[in-house]
């Protein structure tokens, strides 16, 4: 299949090259009146249309119109699976109550946790699906969704099957069962081996999530207790993911760095120590914005991070509590505006550090031969992006070259 018409072919093959690092306008790597060649979902060539090799000129031609083609966004942190919402919590947290009262309150996690276990297979999967499709709509074409809003055997496993029954895009389920410590159990350590001994070999039998997340934070999971934890997730072949010195520095950047996890989030709390040591790692710090303008709390040290070297990822946090939003367009520009990102910063963050964040950069992040043709067309220049909050740039979304928006 070759994609012609194309106005400008932004491939951001330069920020793969460089690691996501250091990104700067000339990276987008932008070809004039391009075309794509496309062959069982996968990139074979790039470059002027003009320039098409013989060989593909026989495939079938999809005409793109004069538009402009990016690789396609990822979503790598959302909580999309659960029930009901926690309107009444807003108001709460905007006349000064914390989220640590909340929680104390009955509210926070576990008010959602007993919605999410009353829910049906069916209902939750309507209404996740809904959102799927609005983030879809925006041109995202990989999703991570966690789960953690059940935080019992049964209603967890129940919440990965409902994430491998979404579409149409590519979903990446996270088991997140420590998310917060459930009624029935009296200490945080009773909880966290009865997930280890209990329900990780579970889902790691039923190849319902490769990787594991956790909520390292004061009041909910120390990071001594998780040390233990998530060692054993990894014994069992997961990869690591962690929520982390979001609220306080608890020292979940630290377990990160010393497990080799894939990414670390929120990272609001750390200090320059901390921002040296990422830098000089693997690991992507993934940002979460609108979880912060939410909750009216500083946002993470983003220009540090990226100054000393670091790649780093955005999403939105989707969950019903503290980022009750699927607009990419607000955390671009949240990003821009409260952590002095540059547009290809956020652009990158969106392509490339998320793929890396989900540990599929060969694969995703970028338009190259060898990589999956996921990417969207729209008349919508760069500029246009990340500038008006809510705005709706109305992209066609090719998933491994097929279209998948609505």
């Amino acid at each position: 299949m070759i994609f012609r018409g194309i106005k400008t072919l932004y491939t951001f093959q330069d920020i793969a090259a460089k690691d996501g690092r250091g990104v700067t306008d000339a990276d987008f790597t932008p070809i004039p009146r391009a075309a794509m060649v496309v062959d069982k979902g996968v990139v074979r060539w790039v470059g002027p249309e003009r320039r098409l090799p013989r060989e593909f000129r026989k495939h079938r031609d999809v005409d793109l119109k004069g538009q402009n083609v990016y690789p396609a966004f990822l979503d790598p942190h959302t909580h999309l699976i659960y029930a009901g919402d926690r309107a009444e919590e807003f108001e709460w947290r905007n006349s000064g109550v914390s989220y640590q009262e909340i929680a104390a309150r009955g509210g926070g996690i576990l008010s959602t946790m007993t919605k999410t276990r009353k829910a049906s297979p069916a209902k939750l999967r309507a209404e996740a699906e809904k959102r799927v499709r609005e983030l879809v709509n925006q041109g995202v074409t990989t999703i991570e969704v966690k789960s953690g809003y059940a935080l019992n055997l049964k209603d967890e496993v129940k919440c990965l099957k409902v994430a491998a029954e979404l579409g149409p895009a590519r979903i990446v389920p996270t088991f997140l069962g420590a998310h917060a410590r459930p009624p029935e159990f009296k200490t945080t350590p009773e909880y966290l081996k009865y997930l280890a001994e209990s329900v990780l070999p579970v889902i790691r039998r039923k190849k319902l999530a490769d990787r594991v997340d956790i909520f390292v934070e004061k009041g909910f999971f120390e990071s001594a207790d998780s040390r233990a934890y998530l060692a054993r997730a990894r014994e069992l072949g997961f990869q690591i993911t962690i929520h982390a010195d979001q609220i306080t520095l608890s020292g979940g950047s630290e377990l990160g760095l010393e497990l080799g996890a894939l990414s670390i989030d929120h990272v609001i709390q750390i200090d320059d120590a901390l921002i040296e040591k990422i830098a000089r790692t693997n690991i992507t710090p993934v940002l979460l914005p609108a979880a912060d303008l939410y909750m009216k709390c500083a946002y993470p040290p983003a220009r540090a991070l990226i100054d000393r070297g670091a790649r780093v990822a955005l999403a939105t946090d989707h969950n019903p509590g503290t980022s009750p939003t699927l607009d990419l367009q607000l955390v671009g520009l949240l990003a821009r505006l409260q952590m002095k990102m540059t547009l290809p910063e956020v652009f990158s963050a969106f392509t490339f550090g998320a793929a890396a964040a989900l540990g599929l950069s060969d694969s995703l992040g970028s338009l190259e031969p060898g990589k999956n043709a996921d990417f969207f067309a729209t008349g919508a220049a760069p500029t246009d992006h990340f500038y008006a909050a809510g705005a709706r740039l109305e992209p066609q979304v090719f998933r491994e070259g097929r279209r998948i928006d609505s």
